[in-house]
C-alpha cells in the first residue's frame, strides 16, 4: 500500500504500468524535505531551505523539448524548432521504457491543481524519482484540501525520471535528456534531466494550448499583482529581466509570479501555488521578501554554500541561472485566492544590454502588439558560452519556447484584451544606461520601481508631446519627468555623453528588431509591423 500522509486516500499506479507499492503519497513538505536529507540528495542551508544539485542540467533544454504530432496537434501547433514533432509510436516506446524503470524504484507522487479560478482548474498528477522534484510540486502547483483529494481524478500526468537516460538512435531524442507533451493521452513525459524547471514548464506548455484553443483564456508569461484600489497589472518579460522583483511589492498583493491566465470576463488567474525566482546576486536589502520566502520549505538550486550552509549568492561557479521554488504563502503580502480583476496597466521588462533603450517608455495599442510579438532582451558575457558582447535575444510573446500556438494567436488575443480594458501598456529598461554592458551601468533597481510606482498610480502625466519625449529611433513615448528619478536618468541619449556612439548603438539594435520580425510579417498587419522601428541604419 502507498505511504500517504493522514486523512487523502492511498493509490494504485497500475494504469500506468507500475505494479510496486513503493510509492509515498502526498507527503508533507516537511517529510519530503527530511526523506530528501535521509538519502544525502540535499544538504540543510543555514537559512533552513533545502539545497539541491540538478546536475548536468541546471536549465531547460529547448532543443529537447517535443510535442507529439497526431489528430490533435497536426494543424494546430506552430511547429518548428521551438515545437519539435514526435512521432506517436516513438512516444509509446519511450513511455514504456520509462516505466519499466520506474517500477523499480521508489516514487513520489502528488495529486495538485493548476489554474486558481475554479472554472479552469485541472487536476494534474505528478510520479517523482526524487522526493526533492516532489517538493518542488508540492511548491509550485495548487495544493488540494483532503477533501479535494477524496475524490480527485488527474487530467494529465506527469512521469519525472531524471536517471533515466533515454538511446537517442533507438528512441527518437536528440539525446538522452527529453521533455514531451502528448496531448491525446495527456501525458508529460520528463526524463534525463533533474532540471525541475522542465516539469513546471512542461503543464504550463499544456495550458498555452489548452485555454486559447478551447476556452478562450489568453495564457501569460508574466508575473501579476494588485493594487489597493482593486488595478491588476502584469509584467511580462523573460528571465533575469526582473520580472519576480518587480511584481513582489509590499505595497501591491501578488496573485502570481510567472504564469497567468486572462479570461474574457476581463480576470486574471495565477496557473501555480509558488514562486520560482532566480537567486543569483540576491540581497536581503535590495529584495526582502524574495531573501525572506527563503526557508524550510523552499529549494535552493545550485547555488554554493559554505561547510555551514551560508549561501553565497554572488557565486556563479555552477551557474547563472541559480534559483529558488517556494510555496506562495512564503511571501507575506499575497491575493488569495490567486485571482485578480480590473487590468490597468501591462509592463513589458527587457534588460536592453545595448543601454539604448528608455528606462520607461510608454506604448501605442500598435507598439504593444510589436514588443510583444518580438519579445527583446539581450544576452550579456558570461550567460553561455561563447557570448563576449551583447546579443539581442527575441522570444516571442516573452515565452516562445511556452507557446505552442503561433505568436501572432497570442498577440491578437492580447491587443483584443488591450482594447477591450483600455489598458497602459510600458516598456520598462532593467538593463543598461549610460553605456552598453561593459561600459555602462545596470539600472538602479530603486529607480525602476519608482518609475513602476509612477505608472501604476497615473503621475506620467497625459500622453502628449508636452509632458514625452518621442524616441527618434524607436518612436516609443519617454516621460521628460518621473517622480523620484532623476531627469537625466529617464533620456538613454543623455546618459551616454556620446551622440554618436548612442545613435550608431541604437540603430544597430533596431535593425535586429526589424530582421527578427520578418518572420511574423506576412501574419501581421499593417498597423502592428508600423508599431516597430521604421528605418534601417548602418
Amino acid at each position: 500500500m502507498a505511504n500517504s500522509i493522514p486523512g487523502t486516500k492511498t493509490i494504485s499506479l497500475n494504469d500506468h504500468g507500475i505494479t510496486h507499492n513503493n510509492i509515498h503519497y502526498q507527503l508533507s513538505s516537511d517529510e519530503l524535505h527530511d526523506a530528501t536529507l535521509q538519502k544525502g540528495l540535499g544538504k540543510e542551508s543555514s537559512l533552513g531551505a533545502l539545497a539541491v544539485s540538478t546536475g548536468e542540467f541546471t536549465g531547460r533544454s529547448p532543443m529537447d523539448r517535443f510535442i507529439v504530432k497526431d489528430a490533435i496537434t497536426t494543424e494546430k501547433i506552430w511547429w518548428g524548432d521551438i515545437n519539435i514533432p514526435f512521432e506517436p509510436d516513438a512516444f509509446d516506446q519511450l513511455y514504456t521504457k520509462m516505466v519499466s524503470y520506474l517500477n523499480d524504484k521508489e516514487l513520489y507522487v502528488r495529486d495538485a491543481f493548476v489554474c486558481a479560478d475554479p472554472l479552469y482548474k485541472m487536476g494534474v498528477r505528478v510520479i517523482n524519482e526524487y522526493p526533492w522534484s516532489n517538493l518542488f510540486v508540492y511548491n509550485m502547483f495548487l495544493r488540494p484540501t483532503p477533501q479535494e483529494l477524496v475524490d480527485f481524478e488527474p487530467e494529465w500526468t506527469v512521469l519525472n525520471a531524471p536517471g533515466f537516460l533515454a538511446n537517442a538512435q533507438m528512441d527518437g531524442t536528440r539525446q538522452h535528456n527529453f521533455a514531451i507533451l502528448n496531448f491525446t493521452k495527456k501525458i508529460a513525459l520528463v526524463g534525463g534531466t533533474g532540471y525541475t524547471g522542465e516539469i513546471k514548464k512542461g503543464i504550463f506548455s499544456t495550458l498555452n494550448f489548452i485555454l486559447p484553443t478551447f476556452n478562450n483564456v489568453l495564457p501569460m508569461h508574466c508575473s501579476a499583482n494588485l493594487g489597493e484600489d482593486g488595478d491588476t497589472a502584469l509584467f511580462f518579460g523573460l528571465s533575469g529581466t526582473g520580472k519576480t522583483t518587480l511584481s513582489t511589492d509590499p505595497n501591491r498583493k501578488l496573485i502570481g509570479d510567472d504564469e497567468h491566465g486572462w479570461t474574457p470576463k476581463n480576470t486574471v488567474f495565477n496557473f501555480e501555488g509558488g514562486c520560482y525566482a532566480k537567486v543569483i546576486n540576491l540581497s536581503q536589502e535590495k529584495e526582502p521578501e524574495i531573501y525572506g520566502a527563503i526557508k524550510r520549505g523552499a529549494i535552493l538550486e545550485n547555488v554554493v554554500m559554505d561547510d555551514d550552509g551560508n549561501v553565497d549568492f554572488t557565486d556563479s561557479s555552477v551557474t547563472q541561472n541559480t534559483r529558488v521554488s517556494y510555496p506562495i504563502y512564503h511571501i507575506e503580502n499575497i491575493q488569495q485566492p490567486s485571482v485578480g480583476e480590473n487590468v490597468k496597466n501591462i509592463f513589458f521588462l527587457t534588460a536592453d544590454a545595448f543601454g539604448v533603450l528608455p528606462p520607461i517608455s510608454k506604448l501605442t495599442p500598435a507598439q504593444a502588439a510589436y514588443h510583444f510579438i518580438s519579445g527583446y532582451t539581450a544576452k550579456v558575457a558570461g550567460t553561455e558560452a561563447g557570448v563576449i558582447e551583447p546579443q539581442p535575444s527575441f522570444s516571442a510573446c516573452f515565452g516562445a519556447p511556452f507557446m505552442p500556438l503561433h505568436p501572432t494567436v497570442y498577440a491578437e488575443m492580447l491587443s483584443n484584451k488591450m482594447k477591450e480594458s483600455g489598458v497602459d501598456v510600458w516598456l520598462i529598461n532593467t538593463g543598461w544606461t549610460g553605456g552598453p554592458y561593459g561600459v555602462g551601468t545596470r539600472m538602479e533597481l530603486k529607480y525602476t520601481r519608482a518609475m513602476i510606482s509612477a505608472a501604476l498610480e497615473g503621475k506620467l502625466g497625459l500622453y502628449n508631446y508636452d509632458n514625452y519625449h518621442i524616441h527618434s529611433v524607436f518612436g516609443v513615448a519617454q516621460p521628460r519627468e518621473c517622480p523620484g528619478v532623476p531627469t537625466s536618468v529617464l533620456s538613454p541619449r543623455a546618459t551616454w555623453n556620446d551622440d554618436d556612439a548612442y545613435y550608431k548603438t541604437a540603430f544597430k539594435l533596431s535593425n535586429a528588431f526589424r530582421e527578427n520580425f520578418k518572420k511574423f510579417e506576412a501574419y501581421a498587419n499593417e498597423e502592428i509591423r508600423r508599431g516597430g522601428p521604421q528605418r534601417y541604419a548602418f
